[in-house]
Formats: C-alpha cells, structure tokens, sequence
C-alpha cells in the first residue's frame, strides 16, 4: 500500500512540475496590426477605426480584439514616396496592439473589418500565419491587412421621404476613401478616374443607369434622376477606380406619389 502511495506522490510531484514547466514555459507575445486602406492611407480614429479580431486558427478561440485608433498617417509618405523592402510607412498612424501569452508556436488568424464608423460600406479581410512565442509582430509596420472599397453615404433623398411625381429627384452622396481621404476631380484621389453610376428601378423593374458629377463639394457628387411615375424607387450606386480596380457601392430607397 505504501508503495503505491509513493507512486502517487511521485505522479503529482512530476505533473506538477510539467505544469511549472509549462506556465514558465509561456512567453509574453505582442502584436501590432495596422489596416490600409486600399490605394490610401491607414483606417484609424476619425472613420470610427477597423475592429481587429485575433483567433486561434486551428481551435477558433479569440486571443484578442479591438479597433484601431489614431490617425491616417503621413500623406507624402504613404503616397508620394517610392518605399524600400521592409521600409515602415505607418510609424504614429492608427493601429491596434496586443499581448498574447504563448508556450508553442500558434497559428493564428487576424481578420478586420471597417470602417467602424461607416458599417454600410464595411469590408472584412483577413490572413493567417504562425506567431512563435517571443517573436514579436510589431517590428516596422506590424502586421499590415489591406482594406479595399470605397466608404459611401447618402445625403439625398432624405430616408423615407415622399416625393411629387413629375419632377427629377436629386440623388447624392458622398465618397471618401476607406480611410476618409477626399475625393475629387484632379485631387490626390482622382474622381477623373473613377466611374460613378447610378442604376435605377421602379417597383424591381430596371429603368437604366446614369453617371454622377462632382457636385462642387469635396467628396460630394450627384445626379438629377427623373420620377415620372409614382412608386417605390431603388438606386444602386456603384464605384469603380480604373487604375486600381478599387470597387463601392451604395443602396438608396426613395417613394414618388403622395400615397
């Protein structure tokens, strides 16, 4: 009997030892991640930031989250300058930093969506890779996930609004890189190279498509839409950049008539 208790003993002596072993073993693990947008500089505090997610990829466990803040960055860096193998572009611009404690290397999945502040034009992108414990993912830039779209709002016709039949309806909106940099005809970020349409229907018969103009404003463009019907009017307002193949789109309800 005697023996067999110190069998025991030795058996949680040695388990608790592995445990020991195992809690030391564990080393503290930080990550930066930073989200570009795409063709424009990083999402951060001023489009409502990009909700990072960290996962465990094989089980599914969340290991951390939260958004992105700070600023967009440099605009001559990120934009106008030819950038070097492992040249950092992001130094101060908005990020989302974590510690995770780690004993054995750890394949993880980090994913984002944004612009928080603008959810009808959110993205989601995500990658996979292995973090080893003590190998930081901070150096340079960190981690970097790029963002494409482009984040549009409507600012007419007002929601639920009834309009007369026989007059146009201006329909506008505002588009901003993923970011919030401005749009506009000959700018930074050309509106010269990016198709705008509007494509029209009336009760889910299709009507046609017609281009926006820049409507005067930064950012602003619309298009003057005919409603010599009464009924339920839907517009789906599409952008696409022919250098980048950058891609947005926009849904806008609207009803003609006085019933």
């Amino acid at each position: 009997m005697s023996t067999i208790r110190n069998v025991m003993r030795a058996t949680l002596v040695l388990v608790g030892m592995g445990l020991l072993v195992a809690n030391v073993a564990a080393q503290p693990t930080s990550i930066t991640v930073r989200v570009l947008a795409k063709d424009a500089k990083f999402i951060g505090t001023g489009m409502g930031g990009a909700m990072v997610e960290i996962r465990n990829a094989d089980s599914g466990e969340i290991l951390a989250s939260g958004l992105t803040t700070g600023g967009t960055g440099d605009t001559g860096l990120i934009m106008n300058s030819a950038h070097g193998r492992g040249q950092a572009i992001g130094e101060g611009a908005a990020s989302f930093a974590a510690t995770l404690d780690i004993s054995e290397p750890t394949r993880i999945q980090i994913s984002a969506e944004g612009p928080a502040g603008m959810p009808e034009s959110a993205n989601r992108v995500s990658l996979s890779q292995w973090l080893l414990p003590g190998k930081h993912l901070n150096n340079g830039d960190g981690v970097v996930l790029e963002m494409p779209g482009f984040a549009l709002q409507t600012l007419a016709p007002v929601t639920g609004a009834s309009l007369p039949v026989g007059s146009d309806v201006r329909v506008a909106v505002k588009m901003v890189m993923m970011c919030g940099c401005p749009i506009m005809p000959g700018g930074l970020w050309d509106a010269d190279k990016i198709e705008l349409s509007a494509s029209v229907s009336l009760d889910g018969k299709a009507l046609g498509d017609w281009p926006l103009e820049f409507a005067g404003e930064a950012s602003q463009f619309h298009v003057q839409l005919p409603a010599a019907s009464a009924g339920d009017y839907q517009v789906v307002v599409t952008a696409y950049d022919t250098l980048t193949g950058n891609t947005g789109l926009q849904r806008i309800s609207y009803r003609v008539g006085n019933d």
